[in-house]
């Protein structure tokens, strides 16, 4: 266990992460999910006021981290509108469902399956962005997400006493910035779509030339 003023350096540097994502879309060089990045900035306040009737402690500082750093990515959205992703039938009825999971982890009284409900909200809340990420990396930067990684790590790092209240959302925190950073600098999506591309079309290319020199013969 480190000393829990390092949740101070993950919160800064997850804010320096989420502001070169907001600069990069003021430019139009990102493309956000407006979807997303707006459920990312409503989840994370109602679970910071939460957290604090918890008790969590400094923890509780990743939380409120995690919901500021959208808040400049989705501000940035509006005052560039050609740096917007266009939303489809898919992107709208996923926040509409975490629109519902936080609606009932806010009216639930147990506070385990509140904070379920919310888990679940916000992995619906990111899911547009990870299948963008998936299809057209290039419309993103790991920026943010690697911020929050780190934020997430240094943070996990600081606990001493491990309870689902504290753990939980910074460890999902982790692996999905984990796989949206492999996404976007991977560029996974689209290397894999390449491969099989060329594995399909590698059949026709050799039955060609076979083709070719039996006509050859006849």
């Amino acid at each position: 266990m480190i000393s829990g003023n390092f949740v101070y350096l993950g919160a800064a540097i997850s804010m320096i992460g989420s502001g070169a994502y907001a600069w990069s879309t003021l430019r139009g060089l990102t493309q956000p999910n407006r979807v997303t990045w707006l459920m990312w900035t409503i989840a994370p306040g109602l679970v910071f006021v939460s957290e604090l009737q918890q008790g969590v402690g400094v923890q509780s500082v990743m939380t409120l981290s995690v919901g500021l750093g959208p808040l400049l990515v989705l501000t940035a959205s509006f005052l560039n509108h050609d740096a917007v992703w266009k939303l489809g039938v898919f992107d709208v009825a996923c926040g509409l469902a975490s629109a519902l999971g936080l609606l009932l982890w806010f009216v639930s009284s147990n506070a385990t399956v509140g904070l379920a409900l919310f888990m679940v909200a916000d992995g619906l809340a990111g899911l547009p962005t990870v299948i963008k990420s998936w299809k057209a990396p290039e419309t993103e930067s790991y920026t943010s997400y690697l911020g929050a990684l780190i934020n997430g790590l240094l943070t996990l790092a600081t606990v001493s006493v491990w309870t689902s209240a504290v753990v939980a959302f910074p460890i999902q925190i982790v692996l999905f910035n984990i796989l949206e950073v492999s996404l976007i600098s991977g560029r996974i999506g689209p290397r894999l779509s390449r491969g099989r591309r060329i594995e399909s079309s590698a059949p026709s290319e050799r039955i060609i030339p076979s083709i070719e020199r039996t006509e050859e013969n006849l």
